[in-house]
């Protein structure tokens, strides 16, 4: 799989205020006026989609490339597999992470595995955005954190984008990838707002996370709507002389193992929070890998916090109680200074 990706354009200065639902949209949107390969298909996309995002795309580029589905994830993602090996540019809006399993053999199988299983014969540019995550009491069903398996699964790229800035920037680069790229936008961000550039070729490197808070006592490395939570949480840790230093990894897959080490050498304490179950999750791995490469910097066990290991309740007060808090975070931070 080609894991090199172009450098960001330089920071454009204009920009303009969109929900992290309608920055997904218009990286779509630009995208399709700039290739003519890139064409769009799922459940309702025709109308908007289940959360809004595609509304106003089908005006523009017609129902032949913006394609309505029945509920059959297993053909939409072979279909995307097919397409992507003549040459197009599929993107498939799934929207729930939960029934990837579905596609689960055309996913993992197919699109992760046969440019390899082919000697690079082609390439399968195609990007499957699948929510993750609680969305108000969707229940077990709706509410799943997938995002681990693509980092057990080769052949595929992983895009976690945690506001609307890098949701755009992101899935354009997606778009563009080669490769096959699964983007995992968290439901719990849908309607959070911000500025996101307008420039149509601003993108983002995949594999490379960001610093989104600099500090010198604790790394908290997240991704998702657990970024904005991590923020908070510095925020109030700031004034008990408790400085977090946030990383936003973006990409699970590549992952930017470089900026986790250089961060926990730095401070000598490590936590990670997802929204994943704790179990099993991106955050073991990642532990691992600071076990490995930053024992002997370290100041205190690694923390990981992570989703409670059960089905998520179908009620919007229990599902609160599933997922890290900012309290879980600053009382977590505390606990990794003081004891």
């Amino acid at each position: 799989m080609t894991t090199t990706t172009p450098a960001p354009a330089p920071a454009p200065g204009s920009t303009t205020v969109l929900s992290y639902e309608a920055a997904q949209g218009a990286a779509i949107a630009e995208e399709m006026r700039r290739d003519d390969s890139v064409f769009l298909m799922g459940q309702d996309i025709a109308s908007g989609g289940f959360f809004g995002g595609t509304r106003g795309l089908v005006e523009e580029f017609g129902l032949s490339r913006i394609r309505n589905t029945g509920i059959t994830e297993a053909f939409m993602v072979g279909a995307a597999a097919g397409a992507a090996m003549t040459g197009m540019r599929p993107i498939v809006q799934l929207g729930f992470a939960d029934f990837s399993l579905i596609a689960g053999d055309e996913i993992f199988q197919k699109l992760g595995k046969w440019r390899h299983m082919h000697g690079g014969q082609f390439e399968l540019p195609a990007v499957i955005i699948m929510p993750i995550g609680p969305s108000g009491g969707a229940g077990p069903e709706h509410s799943g954190s997938m995002e681990m398996l693509p980092m057990h699964f080769p052949g595929l790229k992983a895009v976690v984008p945690s506001n609307p800035a890098n949701a755009k920037a992101l899935l354009k680069a997606a778009i563009r990838d080669p490769n096959p790229v699964l983007y995992y936008p968290s439901k719990q961000l849908n309607f959070k707002r911000g500025e996101v550039f307008t420039d149509p070729e601003y993108v983002l490197p995949l594999g490379k996370a960001t610093i989104a808070r600099e500090g010198s006592t604790v790394s908290v490395i997240s991704y998702g709507c657990m970024v904005p939570r991590a923020l908070e949480a510095a925020t109030v840790l700031a004034s008990e002389g408790i400085e977090l230093e946030v990383v936003d990894l973006q990409t699970l897959v590549p992952l930017d193992r470089e900026t986790i080490i250089n961060s926990v050498v730095k401070t000598g304490r490590a936590m990670i929070v997802h929204e994943a179950p704790r179990t099993a999750g991106p955050g073991a791995e990642i532990a691992a890998l600071i076990q490995e490469r930053c024992f002997y910097w370290l100041e205190a066990p690694i923390a990981r916090l992570g989703s409670v290991d059960a089905p998520i309740p179908a009620s919007r007060f229990l599902e609160d109680h599933c997922f890290p808090s900012v309290s879980d975070i600053v009382e977590t931070a505390r606990h990794l200074v003081r004891d």
